[in-house]
């Protein structure tokens, strides 16, 4: 082979590597350029939304914010919040705002509102005890008023502001009303005059009536412990509970003296 067709063959074999080598370069290019550039930016404006924000929405609307959107609602639950009512949304994930593929979940936390607590019955109970159960549940004693009742004992609860099995928030004050006993009727003052003192003791209990003071006096006249006088007067009407002063011999003739005599 001359000189001359050995450069032309050499020049024809590199010119090939060469266009081999650019249409090479081209391919990798358009592949670089379709698969990071041209696809993404297609997906990212053809099928990505921006999600919306719901959260102070109420359940209702926000589901159909989301829905209107392109992306599906999944509610996630409900949880005690005291800053939104119940039926708010409190919390959405993804957040507002972030952009997701169309037709994501976006989960949806619901406010339940304030946590609730039982209200416990307290009639019957002690003040103690009242104040203690009360605690536990996380409510507070409020005020204590008295009153007279003839079906719980004395220094026991007989009512209560909040109802007992109600449902309240969390530190909610509860009012008591506290028994002073049975309720005092009016009675009136029997004679006693010329009993004893036993027996002056048992005719007012039975009124309802009860001794005060008793005075002793000196007499020969009359038997040792007997009542000489009262104070107030037979016929007087009290309330029930209240004492009779009583005036009693305390020294008087022997017994045997006031015996019958012998006929």
């Amino acid at each position: 082979m001359t000189p001359l067709a050995s450069s032309l063959a050499n020049w024809s074999r590199g010119s090939f590597a060469r266009r081999l080598l650019v249409a090479g370069g081209i391919l990798i290019g358009l592949f670089v350029l379709m698969n990071y550039i041209v696809l993404p930016l297609y997906v990212n404006h053809a099928g990505r939304v921006t999600v919306p924000v719901v959260v102070g929405m109420q359940k209702e609307e926000a589901f159909k914010v989301i829905e209107d959107a392109g992306l599906r609602v999944v509610e996630a639950g409900t949880r005690p919040d005291p800053e939104h009512p119940i039926g708010v949304i409190v919390q959405q994930n993804p957040a507002g705002s972030v952009v997701v593929k169309e037709g994501r979940r976006i989960y949806l936390t619901v406010s339940g509102g304030e946590v609730q607590v039982l209200v416990p019955s307290l009639r019957g109970r002690s003040l103690r005890d009242a104040r203690f159960a009360l605690e536990r549940n996380g409510l507070r004693l409020g005020g204590v008023g008295f009153d007279t009742s003839d079906t719980y004992p004395e220094n026991t609860i007989i009512a209560q502001s909040v109802g007992a099995d109600s449902r309240v928030s969390r530190g909610t004050t509860v009012n008591i009303t506290v028994s002073k006993g049975r309720r005092l009727s009016a009675s009136e003052v029997p004679l006693v005059i010329g009993k004893t003192l036993g027996e002056a003791e048992s005719i007012l209990d039975a009124a309802g009536l009860r001794i005060g003071v008793v005075t002793y006096q000196p007499s020969f006249d009359l038997v040792p412990n007997t009542v000489v006088d009262q104070y107030p007067r037979p016929g007087d009407v009290l309330g029930a509970g209240q004492a009779i002063d009583l005036f009693v011999i305390k020294t008087g003739k022997p017994a045997e003296e006031f015996a019958t005599p012998p006929n």
